[in-house]
């Protein structure tokens, strides 16, 4: 091993055969020196691999051993004319890239905001906008103040904790900006999930305390275990995974969808139904939702933002190129066989072509296929589609079998698929890409792809875990503020509709004009 260095880059020169050696600097850099290609490697390693060349000194260790050592120079004579700011050329490319990302899955606030809205009655439009509004900004504050903190906080020679984090509240000592904002809006996410499940019946301020409670502690704790480098659950720790293995959730089936879920299946739940939602008799009454416009709107945005969400779960673009394209490609087709898979059911079903069955098959694809996206084969995504769509259109007629309503099947949505999402992780996550994303997982994958069942022993584990803590926390959240009185609007005001009982009026503002008379 030989040392080289030219004013701030150090060469470490590895190997001897002459054909090929291994070279170790600071930053890498796509260009070559006079006898030798780069390779680019992974991290900062690379490697010189020599030119044909019919020169005939160069069998001559001597002149071989000279002329190597004048290539080295050549290379660094042409890094070291670069400055310390070109060395951040690869940071700051990994910095847009989640920067851009989160701007996408910060933008699937609207897309939720439209689903949303065209899936109530138009007497509660402004009621369940200003939610998701509040969502966001609510969210933020909490997430910067506690959630950050209890999700990734670790103090430098503080020991760790597996269940919680335990320092940068308020940001404190932290300078990743582009981190923080990512994580946000994926806590923003995980709270907006609940507004369709507790739709056009739930008392303003309760909403407002859910969400505060659910982006200040409940979600970040479930973060820590499974994202953060110390949680119990995770996957991202060299040793005492859970398993072996730990649980592997790439972008958030179970993290994100599957704590909204719940949540919003506990809310549902306690607040109970809509008024007139079930007859005397226990038939279902049908209250669609007023505008099918925005509900097709809403979905395409949210696809889109999946785009930021699966994909910028990598966290990096630089050497990961394949990952994050192979992502957005599993990510693509998985939203396409939902779609396709739930109109057939329904027309086969009903022999009607349901727009909305539709855009919901689209999502819950897009929800099974999250947590696996990186680490299974595109083809399986197809499958993972069709079956989140059977997986939806059961659960969603389990709940109304059991007179629970959720006006968006935001729970089956998100909890039931988010849930089969997890699950599949552990059935068809390919041994190859899972060395890719996760280190120190030589025996972990699905078990149709050679695992021994220990990937899907960690994610049943997760799911269970992670049904019992959101379940428990918020079950009994909303149970505290129904005793109190504070859960659920009057009979009077749902049934004037909310808009106009607590927003000022109505969302739709549509003066009647009278023709102009004209001249005979």
């Amino acid at each position: 091993m030989a040392t080289y260095c030219v004013g701030d880059l150090a060469f470490m020169v590895d190997g001897t055969n002459s054909q090929e050696r291994t070279y170790v600097c600071l930053s890498v850099f796509p260009v070559f020196a006079a006898n030798y290609w780069i390779i680019i490697g992974g991290g900062s390693q690379f490697s010189l691999r020599k030119k044909e060349s019919t020169n005939s000194r160069l069998e001559i260790p001597n002149e071989r051993d000279r002329e190597r050592d004048r290539d080295i120079q050549d290379l660094c004579k042409v890094l070291s004319g670069l400055t310390a700011a070109d060395a951040t050329i690869t940071g700051s490319s990994d910095n847009q890239f989640l920067l851009s990302s989160a701007y996408l899955v910060f933008f699937m606030q609207a897309g939720f905001a439209m689903l949303c809205a065209g899936s109530v009655r138009s007497k509660n439009t402004k009621n369940i906008l200003i939610k998701n509004v509040l969502d966001a900004c609510v969210g933020a504050i909490a997430f910067f103040i506690f959630g950050f903190g209890f999700a990734y906080g670790t103090k430098e020679g503080k020991s760790t904790n597996e269940f919680i984090g335990n320092w940068n509240f308020g940001l404190q000592d932290f300078t990743d900006w582009a981190g923080f904002l990512f994580q946000w809006a994926f806590s923003a996410a995980a709270a907006t999930i609940v507004s369709g499940s507790v739709a056009e019946r739930t008392a303003f301020q309760a909403y407002l305390g859910y969400s505060f409670f659910l982006t200040a502690f409940v979600y970040p704790v479930v973060v820590h275990w499974v994202w953060d480098g110390n949680g119990w659950l995770t996957a991202f720790k060299d040793n005492d995974k859970l398993f072996d293995c730990g649980m592997y959730d790439f972008a958030g089936s179970g993290v994100v969808h599957m704590t909204g879920g719940v949540a919003g299946l506990m809310g549902a739940m306690i607040v109970g139904p809509r008024t007139g939602r079930f007859g005397p008799d226990g038939r279902v009454v049908a209250m669609p939702g007023h505008n099918a416009s925005l509900v097709v709107l809403g979905t395409f945005i949210l696809w889109v933002g999946w785009y930021g969400f699966n994909p910028g779960s990598q966290l990096a673009i630089i050497g990961s190129e394949a990952v994050v394209a192979r992502t957005a490609v599993s990510t693509t087709l998985s939203a396409a066989a939902g779609g396709v898979t739930a109109m057939a059911i329904n027309y086969g079903l009903y022999h009607v072509w349901d727009l909305i069955a539709v855009c919901n098959g689209v999502l819950a694809g897009l929800v099974g296929i999250t947590a696996g996206c990186s680490v299974t084969e595109p083809w399986t995504a197809i499958v993972c589609g069709f079956i989140s769509a059977w997986v939806i259109h059961g659960a969603g007629k389990l709940l109304l079998k059991l007179k629970i309503d959720d006006p968006l099947e935001a729970a089956p949505m998100h909890g039931a698929c988010g849930a089969f999402g997890v699950f599949w992780v552990g059935l068809m996550a390919k041994k190859e890409y899972v060395a890719e994303v996760y280190s120190g997982a030589e025996k972990c994958a699905g078990v149709f792809y050679g695992g021994d069942g220990s990937l899907l022993g960690a994610q049943v584990v997760g799911v269970i875990c992670i049904f019992l803590w959101v379940g428990g926390l918020l079950g009994l959240f909303f149970l505290a503020l129904k005793k109190m009185n504070m859960l659920r609007t009057s009979p009077e005001e749902e049934q004037l509709g909310l808009d106009e009982s607590k927003h000022g009026g109505s969302a739709y503002n549509m003066e009647l004009v009278a023709p102009m008379p004209t001249e005979m």
